[in-house]
């Protein structure tokens, strides 16, 4: 799935499977996950010192060292979940398995993506975009064309994500969703424990609350 080469730059995923998984727009079932988590995050960070955390440090220098993007104005999707929250105490409302996974993943700081098991062609691959090739991310009105600098998580079908802050709408999770991929995105400087830390923070809210429930955890 992740190139040797790509392996010996620190590059790794974390995939978690959820099955019966069952997805409502009902997000007062997170009200009480979402208080605590907002709680500590406001008291872990300020907007002036989130960027000197270690695990944002690690995204915003793989974005500068790969070229992908200037992380100042394309954010890791971790930091964009934290940012959201200081700045306007919320998060996006999408349904409850989104809103779950990401308030795991603002409490980590660990950037994780999910999506739909049935949408996803076997098999998955980290590799770079080809010039001109067409994503349709979650949110856009028509596909747009990527450049070589992009890092992407493919299928056979093609682009899912842009590593790691943008999902596909094709493969998004929805409320007809029954099982789903939970992946979290490791970069030089993130362990596999801070990745498996983020899936026992998203499992614990995902089954406290009968969202779904795991059924396993592979690293790669």
């Amino acid at each position: 799935m992740i190139p040797s080469s790509q392996k010996k730059e620190g590059l790794r995923l974390g995939i978690a499977e959820f099955i019966d998984v069952s997805v409502s727009k009902d997000l007062a079932i997170l009200a009480d996950s979402q208080n605590k988590i907002f709680q500590e995050i406001r008291k872990k960070y300020t907007t002036e010192t989130l960027k000197d955390s270690p695990l944002i440090r690690a995204y915003r220098d793989f974005y500068w060292k790969w070229g992908i993007a200037d992380p100042t104005k394309v954010r890791p999707a971790s930091e964009a979940l934290i940012r959201r929250i200081l700045i306007k105490n919320n998060i996006w409302k999408i349904n409850t398995f989104v809103n779950a996974y990401n308030l795991a993943s603002a409490a980590s700081g660990i950037s994780l993506g999910a999506y739909d098991k049935l949408s996803i062609k076997h098999p998955l691959n980290v590799r770079f975009a080809e010039s001109g090739e067409a994503f349709w991310g979650i949110g856009m009105n028509e596909p747009k064309p990527l450049s070589h600098s992009e890092l992407v998580l493919s299928d056979q079908e093609g682009i899912i994500c842009i590593f790691p802050h943008r999902d596909a709408e094709r493969t998004k999770i929805t409320l007809n969703t029954q099982a789903a991929y939970l992946i979290a995105f490791g970069v030089p400087g993130i362990s596999k424990i801070d990745l498996n830390y983020a899936f026992e923070l998203a499992q614990r809210i995902i089954e406290e609350n009968k969202i779904g429930k795991l059924n396993s955890i592979t690293f790669c």
